[in-house]
């Protein structure tokens, strides 16, 4: 029971024993709940923050240690804002890409049985090819679209047609090299977003006397708005921070961010190019960042809707 004391008048309230046990039991299951985390956490610490600290720091010094601001003048040329305009307008572009055509099919996707064999096959090999990117996907390119590739000489003698042999070095194939794994991205993260529509808010749009470009304009749209434009900002730092596929098709150029960070450390001529590496790093780091952020935002304001579709 709660005790009572009378001072000076005033009437306090003592809280009972048990309470205090309850919050050492709360305060030792938050521990516990943070030992838990802890592997999570050490490896964040680890490989996430330690070298993002290590840029930051990098950044304005010299290779002995000392501070300087060289490292950022280098990047103030109109090279270096070029090489960022090329990443953005890349990624943006492929990642629209990626987003109208692994958003139609994630919608035909969700319109099959979830037993379905098509529709597992189709959620697996997306799983797959999301994740393969690198010289093993510029191989995939180039041996049957390259100079010699099998595509590329069966049109030369069968049908005349000349494949352009700078065609996957160039900024098109690029977008089309990208577009390989950022539609099956796009699958694997939109489509949980559409299996969370209610079939009861079409019926009840149907019911209203709603057709279905009304449901898609005044329901399904505005639902899926937040999440569309979250899985497009994924998309883009997806594309951004891709470095091995570009540098394999064209490797006599410093057309993106990544490989101008890759040129710069591997600058035989200049070895002072160390902190202008990890300018250009730092860049990179804070428009992923911020794209993160929006991305985490998106995805707060359509939680309670996903929620509810569930």
């Amino acid at each position: 029971m709660t005790t009572l004391l009378a001072a000076g008048g005033r009437t306090t309230v003592r809280p009972p024993a048990r309470d205090a046990s309850r919050r050492r039991r709360d305060v030792a299951a938050r521990l516990r709940g943070l030992a838990g985390a802890a592997p999570f956490l050490g490896y964040v610490s680890v490989f996430l923050l330690l070298p993002t600290l290590l840029v930051v720091d990098g950044a304005f010094r010299t290779r002995d240690g000392a501070w300087s601001l060289d490292g950022l003048a280098a990047a103030m040329t109109a090279r270096t804002a070029q090489v960022f305009w090329t990443s953005t307008w890349l990624s943006a572009l492929t990642a629209l890409v990626g987003a109208v055509l692994g958003g139609i099919l994630a919608h035909a996707v969700s319109t099959a049985p979830p037993t379905s064999l098509v529709r597992r096959a189709v959620t697996g090999f997306s799983s797959v090819l999301a994740q393969f990117g690198g010289v093993m996907l510029a191989f995939a390119f180039v041996a049957p679209l390259g100079t010699n590739g099998m595509v590329t000489r069966l049109l030369a003698g069968t049908f005349g047609v000349v494949v352009p042999s700078d065609l996957l070095s160039s900024m098109a194939g690029l977008v089309v090299v990208y577009a390989y794994f950022q539609v099956p991205l796009m699958v694997v993260v939109f489509l949980p977003s559409l299996e969370a529509l209610r079939p009861q808010w079409r019926e009840a749009t149907a019911v209203m006397g709603g057709t279905t470009a009304r449901y898609w304009a005044r329901v399904a749209g505005p639902v899926l708005a937040p999440q569309l434009l979250g899985a497009y900002l994924l998309l883009f730092a997806n594309a951004f921070s891709a470095f091995a596929t570009a540098a394999a098709l064209i490797s006599q150029q410093t057309v993106l961010v990544p490989m101008a960070i890759e040129s710069a450390i591997r600058n035989e001529n200049n070895t002072g190019m160390d902190a202008y590496a990890k300018v250009l790093a730092l860049g990179m780091v804070c428009v992923v960042g911020v794209v993160m952020v929006l991305h985490a935002l998106l995805q707060r304001r359509a939680a309670p809707w996903t929620a509810a579709g569930r």
